[in-house]
């Protein structure tokens, strides 16, 4: 089909098409949608009987405050990663909140060392961390997927993965609010390795779960 046959059968067959909203303005009735469905899982289960106390703890308000900043970050930049000519330093923007959940913890295991020595940095198996996570995470991780296919995702691993990764970092929020784990070790290793290792699979399925008929092969 030649250029000019090729234009005016768009124009002719082209039907009226709705701007999508800024991510900014998308991204709260996601964070409404995930944060409430958490919520529902969290009363469902059972709020951790020290929640009160827990609650009055900077150690803990830091931690859960930076994964709920990772999710929010992690979320906007997956929607903003729809728009075509979206610049690559969106990729990025979750690395500051995801770096200081990760130091917290870190600097978690340094005070449990100081504080119990080796005891304080034993692992346990706690296999149940990944499937909580990915309960929890799975309804916001739908609906994040549903708003993504309505833009033109041209880096979908990235995409995919910062969704996942908004996703898990709900779902690790809400864990801690009824899991009784706050060893900082086994935090970081059954929590957090959980949420890295959900991003890292969500970014191999990238190109499969949103491609769209624009995307090359």
């Amino acid at each position: 089909m030649k250029t000019d046959a090729l234009i005016d059968s768009l124009v002719r067959d082209a039907g009226p098409v709705k701007p999508l909203q800024p991510p900014l303005r998308r991204i709260w009735g996601w964070l409404a949608l995930a944060l409430g469905f958490a919520g529902a899982m969290v009363w469902a289960i059972g709020p951790r009987p020290d929640l009160a106390e827990r609650l009055f703890e900077a150690r803990f308000v830091l931690e859960q405050g930076a994964a709920l900043l990772t999710a929010i970050a992690a979320a906007l930049a997956a929607l903003a990663l729809t728009v075509p000519d979206a610049p690559r330093f969106w990729r990025w923007v979750p690395a500051l909140p995801a770096a200081a959940w990760l130091g917290t913890l870190g600097l978690g295991c340094l005070r449990d060392w100081a504080q119990m020595g080796p005891a304080g940095l034993r692992v346990t198996p706690d296999p149940e961390c990944f499937v909580y996570i990915t309960l929890i995470g799975s309804l916001p991780l739908l609906a994040l997927v549903l708003m993504l296919r309505k833009g033109a995702p041209m880096r979908p691993s990235w995409t995919l993965a910062l969704a996942a990764l908004a996703a898990a970092a709900i779902g690790n929020f809400a864990l801690r609010l009824f899991h009784m784990q706050d060893a900082a070790l086994m935090v970081l290793v059954w929590q957090f390795g959980a949420v890295a290792l959900i991003t890292a699979i969500a970014g191999l399925c990238g190109r499969s779960v949103l491609r769209w008929p624009g995307m090359p092969a």
